[in-house]
């Protein structure tokens, strides 16, 4: 990963090693998976505040606190998958430690905003996340009438958190990248999955519903377009980005020339 710096020299992996440190609760993870920091999202949002007139501090409080968010988002979101799985007994436990987890997390952020004296930032992160719930609770429930809808719907719930950021900040330009690049992410971590056996809400809704049904032989070549589409967007709309983004624009080259190496090596073994 690219290092980016602030202009205290304070790098990404510093701030991650902060977020761990507000995450880490020894009981929970007995129990419990550790929380994953998306590094993508971190690094776009530290991209974002990074270029405000704030301190070094109140930057490094904002990037935290909006990462706490993600962190409790996506936390809960393991609970729906466990409850569709009826998992039983120990697993119970770990189930309802996660929605603790998940209350945790967010705890957290509404204690460090409260240390910044932010109000508007809470509001916009509380309508933030009411309207990612929302969008959730259509995607496993709805039945699109195209695939096209339905991962516009998931481009959404992955960016939606950082592009209301970006706006409270009058940083959107980085706006459409942001939704691309997430998606083309997203994908990829659900197609790993469902090629390993794994866990994968997305495929499963797609090949299942009710968000549509496609062929279980169809799904991967179907999914893979929209990797396609969706990195070549993303690839255009990073290049018109102003020239302080350019350690993301190179944290974004690096991973594409990695997957197109990748791809490079499967098919010609």
């Amino acid at each position: 990963m690219v290092t980016l710096k602030t202009s205290s020299n304070l790098t990404l992996n510093e701030i991650k090693e902060a977020i761990e440190t507000q995450i880490e609760h020894s009981y929970l993870e007995k129990y419990i998976q550790k929380p994953v920091i998306d590094d993508d999202k971190l690094f776009i949002l530290s991209s974002i505040i990074n270029n405000t007139p704030n301190s070094d501090s109140k930057k490094k409080h904002y990037i935290i606190t909006a990462m706490l968010v993600q962190i409790a988002l996506d936390t809960h979101d393991l609970v729906s998958r466990r409850e569709e799985h009826g998992e039983t007994g120990r697993n119970k436990k770990q189930r309802q430690l996660t929605v603790l987890a998940g209350d945790y997390y967010s705890g957290l952020y509404y204690y460090l905003l409260s240390r910044l004296d932010d109000i508007p930032m809470i509001h916009m992160l509380a309508s933030a996340i009411k309207e990612i719930n929302e969008l959730k609770m259509t995607v496993y429930y709805k039945e699109y009438e195209s695939v096209s809808e339905f991962m516009n719907s998931v481009m959404q719930i992955e960016s939606l958190l950082i592009r209301r950021i970006a706006e409270f900040f009058q940083r959107d330009s980085i706006n459409e990248f942001t939704g691309n690049w997430l998606l083309t992410r997203k994908l990829m971590r659900e197609k790993s999955s469902f090629l390993n056996k794994e866990s994968s809400l997305i495929f499963e809704l797609l090949t299942k519903g009710p968000a549509h049904r496609i062929d279980y032989n169809h799904v991967v070549t179907t999914v893979e377009q929209f990797i396609q589409n969706s990195t070549r967007r993303a690839e255009e709309t990073i290049s018109q980005l102003p020239g302080h983004f350019q350690s993301l624009r190179l944290h974004v080259h690096a991973i594409i020339d990695s997957i197109g190496n990748n791809t490079t090596v499967l098919e010609e073994g």
